[in-house]
């Protein structure tokens, strides 16, 4: 089992167990024990489709945010980015422990490839914005509006006729 903050400082432990993966089912028509199905699979949907992630992840605590009276728009309203990636760490932590033990180590490669997908694309766009000059960026791209606008503009036209 694992366990997350979220903002409002509430710790839920999300444990992946075939009532949960029933729950996920019946709540959302999203089966688990079938990453890999889809078109994307499923995997990769919920590697990228941050609300359909959340959405699992609440339905997986359900009971936990039933006995703690919160409701689903209470539990996204405490999830930041920074709770949402904590959140997301353990859910893959729990999925890949979870297939590991069912015996299916291909599953548990593939939701752990996921992870580390989802980590390095995430430093990518850190050192990337990093190098970037944004003071430099927002300059050139005023002189290009600007100085296109300013010294441009045509002279009087011919076809209008002066009074």
């Amino acid at each position: 089992m694992k366990t997350f903050t979220d903002s409002a400082g509430r710790t839920w432990t999300v444990s992946l167990t075939l009532d949960s993966v029933k729950r996920v089912r019946d709540l959302l028509g999203v089966n688990l024990l079938e990453l890999e199905q889809g078109e994307p699979p499923l995997l990769t949907r919920l590697g990228t489709d941050v609300i359909l992630l959340c959405d699992v992840i609440f339905a997986i605590l359900k009971p936990q945010a039933d006995a703690a009276g919160v409701s689903d728009a209470e539990f996204g309203a405490a999830l930041g980015g920074e709770v949402i990636m904590a959140a997301q760490k353990a859910f893959y932590e729990e999925l890949v422990g979870f297939f590991r033990h069912l015996g299916r180590s291909h599953v548990a490669k593939a939701a752990e490839a996921q992870q580390k997908m989802i980590r390095l694309a995430v430093a990518q766009v850190e050192k990337k914005l990093d190098g970037v000059d944004l003071e430099g960026e927002v300059a050139k791209a005023f002189e290009r509006t600007l100085g296109s606008l300013s010294g441009n503009s045509p002279g009087p036209s011919a076809s209008i006729p002066g009074h």
